[in-house]
């Protein structure tokens, strides 16, 4: 009789973690803060934007819907510049939809230029982003389209004589 009662002893004492190991669930949680620069910082007020965007298509005038997105600008120390690193448009393997794509009423492209002036940035602005396909598709132009852009806002300095 001793003997079982040390057996059942044992098992008792050694199943409580043999159970609460089968019932362990982890979950990997992956944490990004982006904690703007009181100097400078361009970012959308939806940070979810450009995860998954969306552009319809209208059967009528064969055209794409716009994306819009509203920025917050800050330069405190000169002037915000924007520019396109690399093309923008959307291609489904053999037939590319240019996009358009300006930021705060400005057209981007490759080169550098003003999108927000020194006393406008100072203080802190919102400025819209608008990425269209000017032109109606044609009946050819079917298919899955994708594309990724990459726009570029540079901090350029107050010049001062």
């Amino acid at each position: 009789m001793f003997k079982k009662i040390i057996f059942m002893t044992t098992l008792a004492t050694l199943s409580p973690s043999w159970v609460s190991a089968a019932d362990d669930a982890r979950a990997a949680i992956h944490i990004t803060a982006n904690i703007p620069n009181k100097q400078f910082h361009v970012q959308p007020r939806n940070p979810d934007f450009g995860k998954d965007e969306v552009m319809h298509f209208n059967p009528v005038t064969r055209k794409l819907t716009p994306l819009r997105q509203t920025f917050d600008v800050k330069h405190t120390e000169g002037s915000v510049h924007a520019y396109l690193d690399g093309p923008s448009f959307l291609y489904n393997g053999w037939n590319p939809i240019l996009l358009l794509i300006s930021f705060n009423n400005v057209v981007l492209n490759a080169t550098p230029q003003e999108v927000v002036d020194d006393a406008t940035s100072t203080p802190g602005m919102q400025a819209e982003m608008v990425i269209s396909a000017p032109i109606p598709l044609t009946p050819l132009q079917t298919g899955l389209y994708t594309g990724d852009i990459t726009v570029i806002f540079d901090a350029v300095p107050r010049v001062t004589l």
